[in-house]
C-alpha cells in the first residue's frame, strides 16, 4: 500500500485552525477497538433504516452479521450501500467515525471461520459461531456475514481542537 493511501484531507471548514488531519492508522485502530456500531441501510421504498450492531475490523474492512430475515438483510438484497458509525455520545470530547461503502456477503466457509474466531476473540464466548453452508450459526439461528470495505471515511474530533478528517479509498 502506498504511503499516501488512502487520500487524507483535513477539512478546514469544519476544523479549528490548529487542528491536524488524523492519521489513518489511528482511525483504523479505533475501528478495531469499537464495540458498537450503528448501521444505516435503505429500505426498498427508499426510507432509511438504522440499528446498532457489533462489528469486527479485519483485513481493511468492517464485518457484521445479520439474520437473513432481518430488515437490514432484506434492505441489502435490494441496495448494498451502507453507512456504519461509531464513536462517543459526548459533544466536546472523543472521536467519531463514519464509514461509507458497499456490503458484500461473505460466504466462503474458510473465511467465515476466520471471522468467527475474530468475533469470539473480540466479544467473548457469547459470540461463538459455528460455520456451515456459507453462514454463521448460533443458538438455532443462522446469520449472513457482510464485509464493508470503506470507500470514504469521515473522522470527527470533538473538543479542543475540533476537526474533520476525510479518507478516500477510491
Amino acid at each position: 500500500m502506498a504511503a499516501d493511501y488512502p487520500q487524507t484531507r483535513l477539512d478546514p471548514r469544519y476544523s479549528d485552525p490548529q487542528a491536524t488531519a488524523t492519521a489513518w492508522s489511528e482511525a483504523e485502530a479505533q475501528l478495531a477497538r469499537a464495540e458498537l456500531f450503528w448501521i444505516s441501510t435503505v429500505r426498498p421504498d427508499g426510507r432509511p433504516h438504522v440499528t446498532p450492531l457489533p462489528a469486527v475490523w479485519a483485513d481493511g474492512a468492517l464485518h457484521f452479521c445479520t439474520g437473513p430475515e432481518e430488515r437490514k438483510a432484506k434492505n441489502l438484497a435490494a441496495d448494498r450501500h451502507v453507512v456504519l458509525t461509531t464513536g462517543s455520545n459526548s459533544w466536546n470530547k472523543g472521536y467519531d467515525l463514519v464509514v461509507e461503502g458497499e456490503a458484500v456477503r461473505v460466504s466462503e466457509d474458510g473465511r467465515l471461520r476466520e471471522l468467527a474466531a475474530a468475533w469470539e476473540a473480540k466479544y467473548g464466548s457469547f459470540w461463538h459461531f459455528e460455520v456451515r453452508d456459507g453462514a454463521f450459526h448460533h443458538g438455532g439461528g443462522s446469520a449472513f456475514v457482510f464485509s464493508v470495505a470503506p470507500r470514504t471515511v469521515f473522522g470527527f474530533g470533538k473538543g479542543e481542537p475540533f476537526s474533520q478528517t476525510r479518507w478516500r479509498f477510491e
